[in-house]
């Protein structure tokens, strides 16, 4: 690929010449890494991967080099057995690609609103040294856009002290708030490759696990009313609520995340925004992940405005959207209302994440639902999901105090402004069959219902 390819009409001729001399190999690029930098990454799906494969190389050079970002779709070889000498991940958010080893101590988990992540580059407490960013060409005027990953990489990109792009024509180019000009990126590495990709379904899932996830978004779906606006993300939940809201009306976008099981409301203007009370007509967003589908219809679509995350994730700009509604998971809930979703006793599990973001700025909406969902058991059926206490060492991402709906296959508990009593009573009534009497035992004993 040549840079000629790589950028359109230019309206002022003086920024193309700039950008051809930042041209650079990614084995070149990387070597401005050096031991102990720390190095924020463009995670998600738009990770560069070429650069990160370039860094890696380089290995046997470094040492102690602090590696950020939150979860990043794809095999990590920073995070591999051995590697920990030469690379430290600090995680934001894990997925299974990390988990294992901050679990084993080869990496390590920082917890943090996802609305506060982006801060702690703004605000100075970590100094990037060198951001790792994936960004579509330039436009005439010399802008490049983060495409699929704004929301978490444009203010730690912005205050590093040496921004390395590699520049993609598979990138789409996201709009909003949601652009770097070329005079602000030091070395440019042209690679074209294809972006990474996370398909909706889970094809090992079995139609009784299916018929579970559809109940609960049949719960959901029924909580909405004409004129919401949604915070949803990727995932079985998700995508049984979607598939329930086809005969809604004029709903309206305020997401953390953008992904596939979206585009078919918005095509068929079940999705417009026109009653949104902040940002009317506009689906807001931090990133997409999903695949190929998402990438093209965000692609130059006006009805985006994709923005960092500190803004998109702000509880007091979420809750200027009337009628909002938030829909986050968990992995266990106790009988007060606690609600772990982050870990599964002391082993690390992914994150704190958007959830208490959203849950806290939904219930100051006007109209708002924030809403927990899980099924009630494990897979097996072997583990209630609704347990007398968390297990020991489990974290608590929503505290008993800011929860309000919790949604299970077996219907809907609100929890708000209820005793621990009533909310037992409540949690126990949409538990599962096998395990309400040994609930009931428990809140009884403890919480004398």
């Amino acid at each position: 690929m040549t840079s000629e390819a790589t950028i359109g009409k230019p309206v002022n001729a003086a920024w193309v010449s700039k950008y051809k001399s930042k041209i650079i190999s990614a084995e070149e690029s990387v070597k401005v890494v050096k031991s102990g930098d720390k190095i924020v990454i463009q995670p998600g799906c738009a990770a560069p991967l070429e650069l990160i494969r370039a860094m890696v190389d380089r290995k046997d050079e470094l040492e102690d080099v602090e590696i950020y970002h939150i979860l990043v779709v794809g095999k990590l070889p920073y995070v591999e057995p051995g590697m920990e000498k030469h690379f430290k991940h600090k995680a934001f958010f894990m997925g299974g690609n990390t988990r294992k080893a901050i679990n084993d101590g080869r990496a390590e988990f920082i917890p943090i609103f996802l609305s506060e992540v982006t801060m702690l580059f703004k605000k100075g407490l970590i100094q990037a040294d060198v951001a790792l960013i994936h960004v579509s060409p330039p436009d005439e005027h010399g802008f490049c856009s983060y495409g699929i990953d704004v929301g978490n990489i444009k203010t730690p990109a912005e205050k590093a002290k040496v921004v390395i792009a590699q520049v993609n024509p598979k990138m789409p180019r996201g709009l909003g708030n949601s652009f770097i000009h070329i005079n602000k990126i030091n070395y440019i590495v042209e690679h074209d490759e294809p972006l990474m990709e996370l398909p909706q379904v889970d094809p090992n899932a079995s139609k009784e696990i299916l018929e579970v996830y559809d109940s609960i978004g049949k719960h959901i779906a029924e909580m909405i009313e004409d004129g919401s606006t949604l915070q949803m993300g990727i995932g079985a939940i998700p995508d049984s609520v979607l598939k329930y809201l086809h005969n809604k009306n004029d709903l309206g976008i305020h997401t953390e995340m953008f992904s596939d099981g979206l585009i078919e409301l918005v095509l068929e203007g079940i999705v417009n925004g026109e009653k949104k009370t902040l940002h009317p007509g506009k689906i807001i967003a931090g990133f997409v992940l999903g695949t190929k589908k998402s990438y093209n219809f965000i692609d130059n679509n006006p009805i985006f405005e994709f923005h960092p995350q500190e803004y998109v994730n702000d509880p007091f700009i979420i809750a200027q959207n009337n009628k909002m509604v938030a829909i986050n998971s968990a992995i266990e809930i106790d009988l007060t209302g606690q609600v772990c979703s982050d870990s599964i006793g002391t082993k690390f599990y992914s994150g704190i994440g958007g959830q208490v973001d959203f849950i806290r700025g939904t219930a100051r909406s006007e109209g708002g639902k924030p809403i927990i969902a899980l099924p009630s058991a494990t897979k097996d059926l072997k583990i209630s999901r609704i347990v007398p206490t968390l297990k020991q060492g489990a974290g608590v991402v929503t505290s008993r105090g800011d929860v309000h709906y919790v949604v299970t296959e077996f219907g809907v508990a609100n929890l708000y402004g209820k005793t621990v009593q009533e909310r037992a009573r409540m949690l126990i009534e949409i538990a599962h069959p096998s395990f309400k009497d040994e609930l009931t035992v428990f809140a009884k004993e403890h919480y004398h219902i």
